[in-house]
Formats: structure tokens, sequence, C-alpha cells
């Protein structure tokens, strides 16, 4: 190992923890002519723990989506057997699908733009989203798109203290507000508790 390839893995590990972009092409065309495999897969594995983290601050749905994408990538080249594993081609294919990966998250950001929503409303539409699916009920889309910007809504309203996630006063009239919300928008067209408390 060069001194050199030392030196540049130490500044890309740096520059990823505070000004740099990890979503930039350059940045990432310059792990990709990392020439240690392991290092450049376990890179791009802490690049994308740390997008996915992002992800998980805002919209809960979607980070536990990509964590078990994340999960079963790294599986599956933990499950090469001894001839694969010293083959280039595992370690570019993995380098490869943890990158598109990678960009998949990064697409994510802005899925909201094609429905008209921000990226905050889109964690509502995700959840509401996903409840019709796991409670099979159907469900207007333009409803959901409403019901999730009205919910961002209040959410931004009762949330504005810097304590309010301490303060049982505000969490309960949070609460009530997204009962009543839910009502006004007949969500969930089914009557089942464990909707609601998934909602909440």
């Amino acid at each position: 190992m060069q001194s050199d390839g030392v030196e540049e893995i130490f500044k890309i590990g740096n520059e990823a923890e505070s000004e740099q972009d990890i979503f930039d092409k350059d940045y990432l065309a310059k792990i990709d002519k990392i020439k240690l495999p392991n290092t450049k897969i376990k890179l791009l594995q802490q690049l994308l723990t740390k997008v996915i983290g992002e992800m998980r601050k805002v919209n809960r749905v979607k980070e536990i989506d990509f964590s078990k994408k994340m999960q079963a990538l790294v599986e599956r080249y933990n499950q090469c057997d001894e001839n694969d594993i010293l083959r280039s081609e595992v370690y570019e294919e993995m380098a490869e699908q943890l990158t598109n990966l990678i960009w998949e998250v990064h697409k994510e950001f802005s899925a909201g733009d094609e429905l008209g929503i921000e990226f905050v409303e889109k964690a509502f539409y995700d959840i509401l989203k996903e409840l019709c699916v796991k409670y099979d009920f159907k469900y207007p889309e333009d409803k959901l798109i409403v019901l999730a910007k009205a919910a961002k809504d209040l959410v931004d309203k009762q949330a504005k203290f810097p304590d309010w996630n301490k303060r049982d006063d505000i969490k309960s009239a949070l609460k009530v507000g997204l009962i009543l919300l839910l009502d006004e928008f007949d969500c969930p067209p089914v009557e089942r508790d464990e909707v609601y408390v998934e909602i909440f």
C-alpha cells in the first residue's frame, strides 16, 4: 500500500464528514478510482449509511426501505464463496450496486416534486401510502396528497417550540389535531386502532 493511497482515503473520509457533497459525481468518481476493493466497498457502505441516516431524520418509511436494500446487498456480498471472493468482478459489482443505491437515495430526496409536494410532505404521504398497502385499503391519490400537506402544516404549527417533543401538552394537542384531521379526510377508511398507532 502506498502512502499517498492512505492519505487519499483519509482525506476522502474527512470530506464526507464535513464539507464534501457525497452526491457530487466527481466525488463518487474519486472513490471509484480507489484500487483497494475492500476499502472502496467499506467507504461506499459508510457513505450509504450516512445518506440513509439523513433520510431517517425526515422519512422513516423510506429509511427502512433503503436500509433493507443495503442489508440485502451486504448479505449477498458476505455470502460469496471462496472462489468468487478472489475475482475482481465481484468487488466491482458490489461497488457499483452500492453506488447505484446511493443515487437511488439521492433521487428520493426530490421524489415529491413529481407529486407537487415537498420532501417533508412526502414523508407523510409515504406513511399513509404504506398503510394503504399494509392494511389493504384504497384511498384516492389526490386526497392523499392534500392530507399529507395538511398533516405537515399541522405538525409545523404544533412543533414550533424548541422543546415540543418533551412537552406532553403539545404532544397531546398534536395527537388530537391529527385525529381530527384524519377524521376530516375519512382516513383511514378502516376501523383499526393499529392503523392510527402507526400513523402517530
